[in-house]
């Protein structure tokens, strides 16, 4: 099953097993079923509870937020991730905040949907990973799409959290196979985190989010076959709050952060501050980071590879963390 088949399938049992639960967001209804197809053949099947928008992705996510904060089920999507920027009001100042401000704590199943990410050629205003911008809000949960990752026990974990959750989701993961690796590694799960490896003591130890998975895999068959270095793959669902309790079993001497986003104030930062927190005293050295260039995302393709973090960008880092 490819990834957007699972993530079209959970959002199918999702409105199937709860009548409460509501889907909006702009084209999202059938026969386009949205930008990405995800959301085809929803509202056919769930007529009155998907719902089509103008657009105004502050208003649709305030239309979800009342839903939720009226006890029903909302799932928005945002077209494209980058303009989750303007519903940030609505998510930062609305959402987020109603969780807590009433008194006692209230109840918010909420989920806006972010397809994100470069990759496909879409240019400066359509290709952002905007993961960084949402962190350290309180009462808002960030979770990203992952190949290893079934959606649907995403999405359950995402509405019992009982708070507004943004889900990136990284647009080259659509078309991609779940779960497929090379088969010279094996996958592992331990609760939320995918821990993918070659043997039990690595070299290096990488976390990345979803959307870097698989140009992390790469680096790793690379440096593997061509420098006799073992690394491991650390991909967490939920990426904030993040569990580092869940991570420490798998860490080594070297530990690696690899996101598309560009450098300064991101989540890659916090996951090191968490990290030399915890086991600084067991690390050959600082926690490294991998970002994409400080840079607009162009459209042509050699232009774009040469601005996003990918395959070549992780492998030369992993080799000057373990030079020292």
């Amino acid at each position: 099953m490819r990834v957007a088949e699972n993530l079209n399938a959970a959002l199918h049992g999702l409105l199937d097993d709860d009548p409460t639960a509501y889907v909006l967001g702009e084209d999202v209804l059938d026969p386009y079923g949205g930008a990405f197809k995800i959301t085809k053949g929803l509202s056919m099947r769930f007529p009155g509870r998907v719902i089509g928008t103008p657009i105004s992705e502050g208003a649709l996510t305030g239309v979800a937020a009342g839903l939720a904060l009226t006890g029903n089920t909302a799932v928005a999507e945002i077209m494209f991730g980058d303009f989750v920027a303007l519903a940030f009001d609505q998510i930062c100042n609305f959402a987020s905040k109603s969780v807590s401000m009433y008194g006692k704590r209230l109840p918010l199943r909420m989920v806006v949907r972010c397809p994100t990410g470069g990759g496909r050629g879409y240019g400066p205003t359509h290709s952002q990973s905007m993961q960084k911008h949402f962190v350290g809000m309180p009462g808002l949960s960030l979770y990203e799409m992952s190949p290893f990752h079934d959606n649907r026990a995403v999405f359950t974990a995402m509405l019992q959290r009982g708070e507004p959750c943004l889900f990136f989701e990284d647009k080259v993961l659509y078309t991609r196979q779940m779960d497929q690796v090379d088969p010279m590694f094996r996958v592992r799960r331990d609760g939320e985190l995918a821990v993918i490896d070659l043997e039990d003591r690595p070299d290096c130890v990488i976390i990345a989010p979803g959307g870097m998975a698989h140009r992390t895999l790469a680096a790793m068959k690379t440096l593997v076959l061509q420098q006799e270095i073992s690394c491991r793959l650390l991909v967490p669902s939920r990426l904030y709050p993040l569990d580092v309790d869940a991570m420490l079993p798998h860490l080594g001497e070297v530990v690696l952060v690899a996101e598309e986003s560009t450098a300064g104030g991101t989540w890659g930062g916090e996951v090191a501050h968490l990290l030399h927190e915890r086991v600084w005293d067991r690390l050959r050295g600082p926690v490294r980071l991998v970002h994409s260039r400080a840079s607009v995302i162009p459209t042509a393709a050699h232009l774009e590879s040469e601005v996003l973090a990918g395959e070549s960008t992780i492998h030369d880092a992993v080799r000057k963390a373990l030079r020292g």
